[in-house]
């Protein structure tokens, strides 16, 4: 794009007209961009730059080389990411079959601009501080710029969105829950489901329910429960993992946070994806007004307001709350009213699966598996290799608390660095 001062001016007047993306100028590349070319534009007065702005100018294009810069040093490429992600007012009037033609021209015009975007030639742009002797004469950063076709990538958003999302869900699968903030967490450590050993038949039953989900029926609100270290919140979190591509997403909440589920899911309930809610090691002290908040909630169905949100919950209690001897108390009708009333909130969930500490065999299976993954065994070891690896193992469990999947992975990482 070959600009003239013109040009240049009404970019900048573009940049207020962008009416579906106007956050755009509230990114790091899109403020630093809009803020270059307002300095460049207003400075110049017909022949020259006024001595007082040429350190604004200069500093303006090194923080537009910055934000460049961390974007990936390739403008062009960021504003394809940025169109990928949809954070636009079009996409929520779209999926609701609301767009009008003035919508779709006003689309049309910003995606114009974005293309006209990518073809900015760095060193032309650059050129408008060197416009006479007075002006900046010095070393200036610069950055790649690759051509876009911004209706074809808002297009291919819009193919792929009831299963990929747009925004914040885009690329990530797992969030939590701040103040009253969704937050990615773009890095989690998660487990494969190739790499979870043992308890087949408890986990297939969380991925049936979670492939449910993804197809858009009736899935289950869910609760594990059993003995720590079993792998229920990392079956969870696998599960929702494996079905990404279909549309599914994971929300951690913590328990204190359970009052703002309703909220939340009404917000979700128009976005085109697939949502588990979950709460991990969750327990109730007596009297807790989270365990009646949950209790609402569940017994109001809060996947009632569309099939794209389940419940998923873990817990080392089969009945979520902390019972003490004096619940046992008093007469047949008080001890039969309190005990209904600690299982009432268990019986909510429509599907309980239970994990429990695997027995010697399963435990070495599982030892043995995590061992040939982590590089412990090669395969080929002599049968009384093995054999001591085994003992050791049982041992260590016995040492440690108990047979179970995490204290097979604790066994496995001591043994290879020579610690057990």
């Amino acid at each position: 794009m070959s600009l003239t001062y013109e040009s240049l001016s009404n970019l900048v007047l573009q940049f207020s007209a962008l009416s579906c993306f106007p956050d755009f100028t509230k990114t790091p590349v899109g403020e630093a961009l809009a803020d270059y070319l307002t300095q460049a534009a207003e400075a110049y007065d017909g022949e020259w730059y006024p001595f007082a702005a040429r350190n604004a100018i200069v500093a303006s294009w090194k923080d537009l080389a910055a934000a460049i810069y961390q974007g990936g040093g390739d403008l062009g490429k960021w504003l394809s990411a940025y169109l990928s992600r949809g954070d636009s007012y079009y996409l929520p009037l779209y999926l609701k079959g609301a767009v009008t033609d003035d919508l779709e021209a006003s689309l049309q015009a910003d995606l114009a601009f974005f293309d006209a975007l990518s073809t900015l030639d760095p060193a032309e742009l650059a050129s408008f501080m060197r416009v006479n002797p007075v002006a900046y004469q010095g070393p200036l950063p610069t950055w790649q710029n690759t051509r876009i076709d911004a209706a074809a990538i808002f297009a291919d958003l819009l193919t792929h969105v009831r299963t990929h999302g747009y925004g914040i869900f885009k690329d990530c699968c797992f969030f939590k829950v701040k103040e009253t903030d969704l937050v990615p967490i773009p890095d989690a450590d998660i487990q494969t489901l190739d790499q979870l050993y043992g308890f087949q038949k408890e986990r297939e039953k969380v991925l049936r329910n979670t492939a449910a989900l993804a197809a858009g029926e009736k899935a289950s609100n869910v609760l594990l429960y059993g003995d720590a270290g079993t792998g229920k919140s990392t079956t969870v979190k696998a599960c929702a993992a494996a079905y990404f591509e279909e549309g599914v997403r994971l929300i951690e909440f913590n328990k204190d946070q359970v009052s703002r589920i309703p909220d939340l899911a009404e917000s979700l309930r128009t976005v085109p994806l697939r949502f588990i809610l979950f709460i991990d090691d969750l327990t109730f002290a007596e009297n807790d007004s989270d365990y009646y908040a949950l209790k609402g909630i569940l017994e109001g169905n809060v996947s009632g307001t569309g099939n794209n949100i389940a419940i998923y919950a873990t817990s080392n209690r089969r009945h979520l709350v902390k019972e003490s001897m004096s619940d046992r108390d008093g007469s047949d009708l008080h001890v039969n009213d309190t005990l209904q009333e600690t299982m009432s909130l268990s019986s909510r969930f429509g599907l309980t699966i239970t994990f429990q500490k695997p027995a010697k065999d399963e435990y070495l299976m599982i030892m043995d598996n995590l061992a040939r993954e982590y590089g412990l065994l090669s395969g080929t070891e002599d049968p009384e290799v093995l054999a001591d690896l085994d003992r050791r193992a049982e041992a260590f469990a016995i040492r440690a608390n108990g047979r179970s999947p995490r204290t097979a992975k604790q066994f496995v990482t001591l043994a290879k660095n020579g610690l057990a």
